[in-house]
């Protein structure tokens, strides 16, 4: 077995959490190893061109909510790569009763919807009035929205939106955990509407952007552009194919027993960062430290089937004018929602083709997995179809399924979060990040990268770059 001398810091996993932070790392100076154990960097990333589709059968896209984004732009020389959502994509549907109805985002749209019954809108006037809750971290975001919103806004919008970003049902999250920025409404503020103007006059004072008006960003080929261009940039400090069997602590340090490519080797290094999933890192640490494993195998994560879907133009009956559509629990559907890609970004579809991004399954549905994929591919089409007024089948197809997906913020989930600042000041130079850490999205996994760099600078005694604000150094 080789012995590799001991290595300044170590990342497991070359995700985009694993590579953004080996990235400011480097830009600092310091010695960096990725070990990633598939052959392509990126995780949950991953993008396919095929007979002129493009389709990101991980996270589509990510909101532009941190001047991180525009550093890694510009120094990875992606530029011309970079690519913001059409404004055809800012009407996002809700179905209901059979039928697409807009999301309205202004007050009078909201008085004019049919989205919502008189009152439901009525209900939605009281909101100022609800008080504050007493524990928000073991209130489910189902119980907040129904105090303050009522029952039909958790059933129409909330629902939905829910299973859009988690794949998971509200009546299981954490408002405190899975949406923080809510629930700060609400402990800052006294409520969601007076929060809302308050806080907006607060970020524009300060320049910060929301999620709710941060700008939707891809690239011309595809979410994986980023992690690929990532692992170019950071050279042979990324190993890929190598898989972590074990991981010890010996003094001062961490012995990491890997296998490369078929080749068994151990790793020494002084600063060990975990960005591999929680089901993944549960084995790990077995050694250094069991007890996180009961905290690790708790963190749900619940399956998904992504399909692409692909009709020409002269097929589709009905504007293909936006995001794309949710559908309620209520609406018995067998998928979750679309999303229309080819309207969001170019190059998703052929010319004379529109293209469609299909969820099935999610903590909604979670026994969908014990029926064959062709089979419940079919079904979600077939309703799909009646909704969009299709009659003709698919000129593409392809799918995606993802057994373990996207991790369930639920309940007590500050239980976890505070284990593992426990165990990170319980074992010096041990850090566990990812996204079942500070945020699932996109630009929380960049923002958490930043937090943990710096945490590491200041292990390591190097001084901190704050939020891209000091002139960036690019990596020779």
């Amino acid at each position: 077995m080789e012995i590799i001398k001991e290595n300044q810091v170590v990342i497991i996993g070359a995700g985009i959490s694993g590579l953004t932070t080996a990235f400011w790392l480097k830009k600092a100076g310091i010695d960096v190893t990725v070990l990633e154990k598939n052959g392509d960097p990126g995780g949950s990333m991953e993008s396919q061109r095929v007979n002129g589709y493009l389709f990101d059968r991980g996270p589509n896209s990510g909101l532009d909510i941190t001047p991180l984004l525009q550093i890694l732009v510009n120094e990875l020389n992606l530029k011309d790569e970079l690519v913001y959502s059409s404004s055809k994509g800012d009407t996002r549907y809700i179905l209901r009763g059979g039928e697409l109805h807009p999301l309205p985002m202004k007050p009078l749209a909201l008085l004019k919807s049919k989205l919502f019954s008189f009152g439901a809108k009525m209900r939605l006037l009281g909101e100022p009035f609800i008080g504050r809750s007493k524990d928000g971290y073991y209130q489910s975001v189902a119980q907040f929205v129904e105090r303050r919103l009522g029952r039909e806004f958790l059933d129409y919008v909330i629902n939905p939106f829910v299973s859009g970003v988690y794949a998971g049902c509200p009546e299981d999250l954490s408002v405190a955990s899975a949406f923080p920025k809510l629930y700060e409404l609400e402990e800052k503020y006294g409520g969601l509407i007076k929060g809302s103007i308050l806080s907006l006059k607060e970020r524009k004072s300060k320049a910060k952007k929301s999620k709710q008006s941060a700008q939707m960003f891809s690239f011309i080929n595809g979410m994986q552009t980023l992690p690929k261009s990532l692992a170019t940039k950071l050279g042979s400090s990324v190993n890929l194919l190598t898989d972590v069997i074990s991981v010890r602590r010996e003094g001062d340090l961490f012995e990491i027993d890997c296998n490369n490519a078929g080749s068994p080797k151990t790793i020494k290094t002084k600063c060990l960062i975990s960005t591999v999933p929680a089901y993944s890192s549960s084995k790990l640490f077995q050694t250094i430290a069991p007890e996180s494993q009961n905290h690790f195998d708790a963190i749900y994560h619940p399956s998904v089937l992504v399909v692409l879907a692909g009709f020409k133009k002269s097929d589709i009956k009905r504007p293909v004018d936006g995001f794309g559509f949710l559908i309620p629990e209520k609406e018995n559907k067998s998928f979750l929602g679309s999303i229309w890609s080819s309207v969001l970004f170019p190059g998703r579809a052929p010319k004379d083709s529109e293209c469609f991004t299909l969820f099935i399954g999610g903590a909604r549905n979670p026994k969908f997995v014990n029926q064959e994929t062709s089979v419940l591919i079919s079904k979600a089409l077939e309703e799909f179809k009646e909704i969009m007024g299709i009659t003709a089948e698919p000129d593409f197809l392809s799918h995606r399924f993802w057994s373990k997906a996207i991790p369930q913020y639920n309940i007590g989930y500050i239980e976890h979060e505070h284990y593992f600042d426990e165990l990170e000041n319980k074992i010096p130079g041990l850090f566990i990040s990812g996204n079942f850490r500070g945020g699932i999205s996109v630009g929380d996994c960049l923002i958490n990268s930043e937090i943990v760099a710096n945490k590491i600078k200041k292990y390591l005694k190097i001084p901190p770059i704050e939020d891209g604000k000091k002139k960036s150094i690019a990596i020779v």
